[in-house]
């Protein structure tokens, strides 16, 4: 009887392993499912406000097409990194736009949280509460941070889906026209599906001052379609991408190494009257290691 409890135990053991292995190859299919071509639909809409103010104007809702191709960039056992790329222009003229990027790290226990006003907090998980799990970063153009979070992908009735709140910067679509708020609370939803994948989105508009509570000013409702196509179709960004890539490595790699301080962090919005990312897409910048170093050195406040 000992000899078989044992052989039970180490039978129920072989088969959890199994199990597991088998849901993280589960998850990193749906994961890479989102690399490819894709028509993408924005669709962005103000649904509840709540602020005092009598002469409150929401937000315009916003809706708008793009081509878009997804990069695998880096595809390891535990970690999973796409470039977005957009398509815009005439199709017999293409220009290309670096857009953001995400990785996907698997068990990972260092996160940095958005603490409003160009700050991040970085903090550090306990292994069992992300076990099991993926944390996706979300990074901006330049590759800087933007937001992460951590949980567990669930793949049912033909699709697979993750979802997590995580608080964020502005979107680009709103900082350049809204101050009244400093932090974006977002819950995002990814869905992927034979057809390609969706983005769901119910954001809270927050303001944010030291020594008060959250004041949540109004809450918006995204909804973003990726419908996949030919990848023919965006031959333009794989190709924009085979020239630029060494470039954009050694970004990532300064910044990895930021990361690696494992510190909280505070970037300058500004230097010499320009965003980080004027500086990078310029056309006569400095790509060496040393200069994109010491251009991202110089956004970081001590």
């Amino acid at each position: 009887m000992k000899h078989a409890t044992f052989f039970t135990v180490l039978s129920l053991i072989l088969v959890l392993g199994a199990n597991a292995q088998s849901k993280k190859k589960q998850d990193q299919a749906a994961i890479k499912g989102m690399c490819g071509c894709y028509e993408v639909g924005f669709n962005f809409a103000e649904t509840f406000q709540y602020s005092e103010d009598e002469d409150y104007v929401p937000s315009k809702a916003k809706h708008s097409k793009a081509l878009e191709w997804v990069q695998l960039v880096e595809d390891d056992k535990d970690k999973i990194v796409m470039q977005y790329l957009l398509v815009v222009g005439k199709p017999d003229a293409p220009r290309v736009i670096k857009h953001w990027r995400q990785d996907w790290l698997f068990e990972n226990t260092d996160l940095y949280t958005y603490n409003a006003d160009n700050h991040w907090t970085y903090k550090s998980l306990p292994k069992a509460d992300v076990k099991g799990q993926w944390t996706q970063k979300v990074y901006q153009v330049d590759d800087s941070p933007r937001y992460e979070g951590s949980a567990t992908w669930i793949h049912a009735d033909g699709q697979s889906y993750w979802e997590n709140a995580a608080e964020a910067p502005l979107p680009r679509r709103e900082y350049t026209k809204r101050s009244d708020y400093n932090l974006t609370l977002r819950n995002n939803r990814h869905v992927v599906n034979a057809e390609g994948w969706v983005h769901d989105q119910d954001n809270k508009k927050i303001i944010r001052k030291a020594g008060t509570t959250d004041v949540v000013l109004a809450e918006e409702k995204g909804f973003n379609t990726y419908k996949k196509v030919a990848d023919s179709r965006c031959k333009a960004a794989q190709d924009w991408w085979k020239e630029y890539s060494a470039d954009w490595a050694k970004v990532r790699t300064k910044w990895d190494n930021v990361f690696a301080q494992k510190q909280d962090l505070k970037l300058n919005k500004k230097v010499d009257g320009m965003p980080l990312y004027a500086h990078l897409f310029s056309e006569d910048f400095d790509n060496s290691e040393e200069n994109i170093a010491k251009t991202i050195d110089a956004f970081i406040l001590k």
